[in-house]
């Protein structure tokens, strides 16, 4: 177990032995000690993944089942769903062109 592991467990061991007193001192704790650094290594695993990603296109390869268009979208050009993004996501014909 680690160091923080141990850490954690004993504050709340101490603050369910105690009663209600000290509750939001304990919390705040450990926020502090675990939510915090927890968050900025994920923030830093996710940063250094985005960094090593390949920012190339996939090839597209015209699936029947996939972007099928029953009717037009209610916006735009009808053939663009709400949330397109023109670098990830095909349209039935294929990508709309090329990307950096």
């Amino acid at each position: 177990m680690s160091a923080s592991a141990v850490a954690a467990r004993r504050l709340l061991a101490a603050a369910s032995a105690s009663g209600h007193e000290g509750g939001a001192r304990t919390w705040k704790i450990l926020t502090a000690v675990l939510a915090v650094p927890g968050v900025a290594v994920c923030m830093a695993n996710a940063y250094m993944k985005a960094q090593a990603h390949s920012h190339e296109q996939p090839e597209f390869v015209p699936y029947a089942h996939l972007r099928i268009r029953t009717k037009r979208f209610p916006w735009g050009d009808g053939n663009h769903s709400l949330f397109h993004n023109s670098h990830t996501n095909a349209l039935p014909d294929g990508f709309e062109g090329p990307h950096h």
